[in-house]
């Protein structure tokens, strides 16, 4: 599904500026073909309605309703607009892969979709190929002396895999320190973490339903 870029304000041709320039010219932008399903998902974490979506958006229910079907594409602006409103770069809902069959089933690792988060020192890549699943694959780097910024709850039941270095998590105020080759799972707990190591520490995420 190609973005149409006609008719744009200024703020939207920047926008596509900078999504031009990730792209390289062997694969062009285009959108990940799956933006409804990922709007859909990231609404339902929120546990928002369609009206609550439609209401943030200045948009209609109707309007909101097709682009989560793939029946209407959502303009430059309004993906920016969702993009701000859960804290994710607009490239997220980009692709640089090529278009296809492998795509709704494959991702390669030069196409992993990135949500990077400097405050908290942490850079996550979609594994999934989509948000529309379950459950959603995410690849977390925690730099070192990255922390949580404050403990939170969420409606999810997650598990991890440490590759490399060590995570140190607070769950329900308990402290567990996991190291390469440990793993573990939560659900509705409230949770922190801090990399308290010197190197990075790396996870394979699970999450269930997808949160982003």
């Amino acid at each position: 599904m190609l973005i149409k870029l006609n008719n744009q304000s200024s703020d939207e041709r920047d926008v596509a500026a900078t999504a031009r320039g990730a792209a390289s010219s062997a694969a062009p932008l285009r959108s990940t073909g799956a933006i409804g399903a990922d709007i859909r998902a990231l609404r339902r974490s929120r546990g928002w309605t369609l009206s609550d979506l439609a209401e943030r958006l200045d948009r209609s229910v109707g309007w909101l309703s097709q682009v989560e079907r793939d029946q209407s594409e959502p303009s430059l602006a309004d993906i920016r607009a969702v993009a701000e409103m859960f804290d994710l770069p607009v490239s997220f809902f980009f692709s640089q892969s090529p278009d296809t069959a492998e795509a709704g089933y494959v991702v390669r690792a030069e196409s992993r979709r990135t949500m990077s988060d400097d405050h908290k020192g942490l850079v996550e890549s979609l594994l999934s190929p989509d948000l529309g699943g379950a459950f959603e694959i995410v690849h977390s780097v925690f730099a070192p002396g990255a922390e949580c910024p404050q403990p939170f709850v969420r409606q999810t039941e997650e598990a991890g895999y440490v590759i490399e270095g060590s995570l140190t998590l607070i769950i329900d105020e308990e402290r567990f320190v996991v190291n390469q080759g440990d793993s573990f799972r939560f659900a509705g707990e409230t949770i922190s973490w801090v990399n308290e190591g010197d190197v990075p520490a790396v996870l394979i995420w699970v999450i269930a339903p997808p949160v982003y």
